[in-house]
């Protein structure tokens, strides 16, 4: 059974799913910068013209002229153009024998929270600034995650055992008269 709520809410969600995917790919690729190898340089690039291609479609409705459609395609494509050129200097052998994969990782989501932002002050879509704002405050989360990773394996590790323990106990509490 439907109700009018639902498709409001359908519509919202259809709405937002752009910027809710940009946000889970951008986290889809700091954790794969922590590998070395092909697939990781090639995420980054394609990541790039996605995000473009989302900020056009974003900001397309928000121009009526022609020739503003068309300023509003040169700019995102030059801009991630330039994009693409600094995270290609980040894959460059030279930079990634000096930087490690954490800082790799740390340095392409600033580039990205920065790229994004802009692009939406281009593009005239608050949302997609949003995003770039959301990316540019999660670097500090990340970094700490990335440092505490033994920690946070250690605490989940416990909380588990803890668990298990007290299931355990409960199990047996129940079993007995």
């Amino acid at each position: 059974m439907s109700t009018a709520g639902d498709g409001t809410s359908r519509h919202w969600l259809l709405r937002e799913l752009p910027y809710v995917a940009m946000l889970a790919l951008a986290v889809g690729g700091v954790i794969l910068t922590g590998f070395r190898g092909p697939t990781t340089y090639a995420y980054w690039m394609v990541l790039a013209p996605i995000y473009g291609l989302a900020c056009v479609m974003s900001g397309w409705r928000e121009v009526d002229k022609t020739a503003d459609h068309l300023r509003l395609i040169v700019t995102q494509a030059l801009h991630w153009l330039a994009f693409l050129a600094a995270m290609w200097l980040m894959f460059l052998p030279q930079v990634r024998g000096v930087v490690n994969d954490n800082a790799t990782s740390l340095a392409l989501l600033i580039l990205l929270a920065l790229g994004t932002f802009v692009a939406g002050v281009h593009a005239r879509v608050w949302r997609i600034c949003l995003v770039g704002l959301f990316l540019a405050l999660s670097v500090p989360a990340v970094a700490w995650i990335q440092d505490s990773a033994m920690l946070l394996l250690v605490g989940a590790l416990l909380a588990i055992v803890a668990g298990g323990l007290f299931w355990w106990l409960l199990r047996r509490e129940s079993r007995t008269p």
